[in-house]
């Protein structure tokens, strides 16, 4: 069984750096794309970026474009979220999700329809 184990997250000043967690197990992820996800009070659910886990190739939401930084480590099975120059904007519970694609089409790698399996999340708070 997939399980998806998010941490890092805390409070952190506007400016300041937090990075975030996801460690996988359950199955061998080549081929899989990990995502990251966040979900503010109120708001639906959107997409921060994600990571093809055999190629490397990378996909940013243009919010966090230049300020975040997706990794992975194919040993320790584990995807991280480097956060830099964190805003306000950014507080939310990060979430990251398991799903399989077969083309490079963002709107598809965006949407949280396409991925199957969660992690529990992980609460940021920036204050300003």
């Amino acid at each position: 069984q997939v399980q998806l184990v998010e941490s890092g997250g805390g409070l952190v000043q506007a400016g300041g750096f937090l990075r975030l967690s996801c460690a996988a197990s359950g199955r061998a992820f080549t081929g899989y794309t990990m995502g990251w996800f966040r979900q503010a009070p109120g708001k639906e659910r959107e997409f921060v970026s994600a990571i093809r886990w055999t190629s490397g190739i990378t996909y940013y939401a243009d919010s966090v474009k230049g300020r975040f930084a997706i990794s992975r480590d194919n040993v320790k099975n584990t995807v991280y979220l480097q956060m830099n120059s964190l805003k306000s904007e950014d507080t939310a519970v990060y979430y990251c999700a398991l799903g399989v694609f077969s083309s490079n089409i963002i709107a598809l790698i965006a949407s949280p329809l396409n991925y199957g399996y969660w992690g529990q999340g992980t609460q940021v708070t920036v204050s300003s």
